[in-house]
């Protein structure tokens, strides 16, 4: 039997959104449908953000303390129904899902990192995708930076991806001057990073909280474990299949 392609996605809440403020059943039924049209050659693993901006939708939070608490509270609230939604539409799809929620710290330890290995291998050989998320109520630094591309490239690289494929709201990245004249073109192959590093616009997206930097600095950690990334307009339907048959300008970082 041939051995499956091992695929990281990362999903981001602007994706998961739409961007809007409400998480789109309809992006998710596109990412399952893909999985289930893919998944007799890939097995998926997703990184996906989006509890925050679940919770948005059922409560406002008073608080007279820190910000960072109030999104740790949403978070802690918002990421149940986040899992509830991907279960019923992957569901309908044929396809099963488990939750794992990490934390950076689990990376700094070996037995945890062991353990990370262990568990994602067994669900996946039993058919079950993960669905991880960054453990909000006990994570500070990592809500307000990255918007778990960092979390989706260490992840991509301890569990030895093939692929690493971040889906944002952009057609991959744009060319400095291109941005400048208000006609983006997108950065179709990059094997320099020193000259990529030069065309990145600072830019945070509404719902999440990383930015084209911080795609960057995740490809830099999967490039170190030799995996390819890509990076996707994960908005269209059918991003994934579309970006493997070449139907649409994406960036690919090898």
């Amino acid at each position: 039997m041939q051995k499956k392609k091992r695929i990281l996605l990362k999903v981001g809440s602007n994706t998961l959104t739409k961007e809007t403020d409400n998480i789109s059943r309809g992006k998710i039924e596109d990412m399952a449908n893909q999985i289930a049209l893919l998944q007799d050659t890939c097995e998926f693993i997703i990184v996906s953000s989006g509890a925050i901006a679940v919770a948005k939708q059922f409560v406002k939070l008073e608080s007279k303390g820190k910000d960072i608490n109030v999104k740790q509270a949403l978070a802690s609230i918002g990421q149940p129904h986040l899992i509830r939604i991907y279960q019923e539409i992957f569901r309908e799809a044929g396809l099963l899902t488990s939750q794992c929620l990490l934390s950076y710290s689990d990376f700094e330890r070996e037995q945890s990192r062991t353990n990370i290995v262990n568990t994602i291998n067994v669900l996946v050989n039993n058919n079950y995708i993960p669905i991880i998320n960054e453990n909000d109520t006990v994570a500070t630094d990592e809500i307000k930076f990255g918007d778990n591309d960092k979390l989706g490239a260490l992840t991509a690289s301890l569990l030895k991806a093939d692929l690493f494929i971040i889906a944002t709201n952009t057609n991959g990245i744009y060319t400095k001057e291109s941005m400048e004249n208000g006609t983006p073109k997108t950065i179709e192959l990059v094997e320099d990073f020193e000259a990529l590093a030069k065309q990145v616009v600072s830019s945070k997206s509404s719902h999440g909280s990383g930015g084209m930097q911080s795609k960057i600095e995740a490809a830099e950690v999967t490039k170190k474990a030799n995996i390819e990334t890509w990076i996707v307009n994960g908005l269209e339907d059918n991003f994934m299949v579309n970006a493997m048959n070449n139907k649409v300008a994406f960036t690919k970082i090898i």
